[in-house]
């Protein structure tokens, strides 16, 4: 079903003014229907994706939106098989703003699915010729009736500073190489399920082997340790623990944690930058299409990492709770046998 909000759009706002915008174009079916990932040599690092003639033309439609909006310059872009990341610099005031921009792309690649949907082959010159003459060939009530592929709106994310930008982009061009990441480990990035640990039940993605270390340690900053540091400036027992933690992983121990707090993620980033093992305990379930974070991704890939959760998953979670916290801490000692 298509939707008629724009559910990104807060009230109030007119998105008109200059300004950077990561969007996003889905295959709702998640089918490949954009390209198809080649991976030469089995080697991730250079996985590339083919345009098919959808593809092709989806890019065609995105090329031509400075045509249409001159106040937007593409600063960047990348197909994949069943998605389309790209960035948008608006560099002038937009009389009617980025939504009406987004919703005339949108508008524009809908024709496009519809018209493969009838012509699966069809070829690349031809569709903006099929554009004026399907419509009328096969009559509006069957034309409607045609699957438009893209029936959900692009989903935009605006990017507050420029500092942003490079990060942004590492991500956009990292997608075809941990597509075939997942391609080439499927074990590692599969959700598993009914892992039973002190009683309870977990899912997770990662490498389970981490179950069988010989040694665990829990990663848990004590709101006492903080409040010394900030209140009397007394950061030793903070700075003992953290260190502590990084000198166990060191030594061959499993960290285990939710990883809370901004104390116990920079003990996770040196974690993630040393390449030493840890269990990370997530507050959400596993989507049909998961995917770790980019922080996490590499580490699992690495078979360093472990993701559980025993909870099921909610699309419409956002914040964790301080009970889901507390929790959380104690799944951690259960896991470590405290």
């Amino acid at each position: 079903m298509e939707h008629d909000t724009w559910h990104w759009q807060e009230p109030g706002e007119a998105w008109k003014g200059v300004g950077l915008y990561h969007i996003t174009l889905k295959i709702p079916t998640c089918e490949p229907l954009l390209g198809n990932l080649v991976i030469p040599e089995n080697d991730p690092t250079q996985a590339y994706v083919e345009c098919t003639s959808l593809g092709a033309a989806v890019l065609d439609i995105l090329r031509g939106v400075p045509s249409f909006y001159p106040e937007i310059q593409i600063l960047h872009y990348c197909l994949m098989p069943d998605h389309i990341h790209f960035i948008w610099y608006v560099r002038h005031a937009m009389p009617r703003g980025i939504s009406a921009a987004v919703r005339g792309f949108w508008q524009e690649v809908k024709k496009v699915g519809r018209l493969f949907s009838f012509t699966p082959n069809l070829i690349r010159v031809e569709y903006q010729e099929r554009f004026k003459t399907l419509r009328d060939e096969i009559g509006e009530e069957h034309y409607d009736a045609l699957p438009p592929i893209f029936t959900e709106m692009p989903h935009i994310r605006p990017m507050g500073h420029r500092q942003q930008l490079p990060a942004t982009f590492g991500y956009i061009d990292m997608n075809p190489q941990r597509l075939a990441t997942k391609r080439l480990m499927p074990d590692y990035f599969r959700v598993q399920g009914n892992i039973e640990i002190a009683g309870r039940i977990y899912a997770g993605v990662g490498n389970a082997d981490l179950l069988q270390a010989e040694r665990y340690m829990p990663v848990h900053v004590r709101s006492i340790w903080i409040k010394d540091a900030v209140e009397h400036g007394d950061d030793k027992a903070l700075r003992d623990y953290k260190n502590g933690c990084v000198m166990a992983a060191r030594l061959g121990a499993v960290m285990v944690s939710p990883f809370i707090s901004e104390h116990e993620r920079t003990v996770l980033d040196v974690l993630l930058k040393e390449q030493l093992p840890f269990i990370y305990i997530a507050d959400n379930g596993f989507g049909d299409y998961y995917k770790p974070s980019a922080t996490l991704f590499d580490a699992v890939a690495n078979k360093k990492a472990l993701i559980l959760s025993p909870w099921s998953y909610d699309p419409h979670k956002k914040n964790v709770t301080r009970a889901e916290c507390v929790e959380m801490n104690k799944m951690a000692e259960e896991i470590c046998g405290i």
